[in-house]
């Protein structure tokens, strides 16, 4: 296979907010999967039964995991997407910016209320 096919591929992959949305998608189907599986395997309400029970059971399996997709895939990239500001600082709490914020709004108003 020449390599020249792979080359988007790659590219994408380089690329740092797409790789986050990658395998965070990827996080989130394997979540949905494990699921899917785990309500077919505990059968809640003969849920197991009824979806093999119809005519196309396939279908049924098809629409309960893309939802379930989807749902579990954007909730992972969601979270990977607003987790990118936050830092880490050793276990404080306080939000965000730890207090930063309400000092520079302090320093703010303070400015203005000198400049007047």
């Amino acid at each position: 296979m020449p390599d020249h096919q792979n080359k988007p591929t790659r590219a994408l992959l380089r690329i740092p907010l797409f790789r986050l949305l990658a395998i965070n998608l990827a996080i989130g189907a394997c979540a949905a999967t494990i699921l899917v599986g785990g309500l077919l395997w505990l059968n809640p309400g003969h849920l197991r039964e009824l979806i093999f029970a119809d005519t196309s059971p396939g279908i049924a399996l098809a629409l309960l995991l893309a939802s379930f997709l989807i749902t579990f895939g954007s909730a992972a990239m969601g979270s990977a997407i607003m987790a990118q500001g936050r830092k880490e600082d050793g276990g404080k709490g306080g939000g965000k910016d730890s207090g930063r914020g309400s000092r520079l709004a302090v320093q703010e108003v303070a400015q203005r209320t000198h400049t007047r």
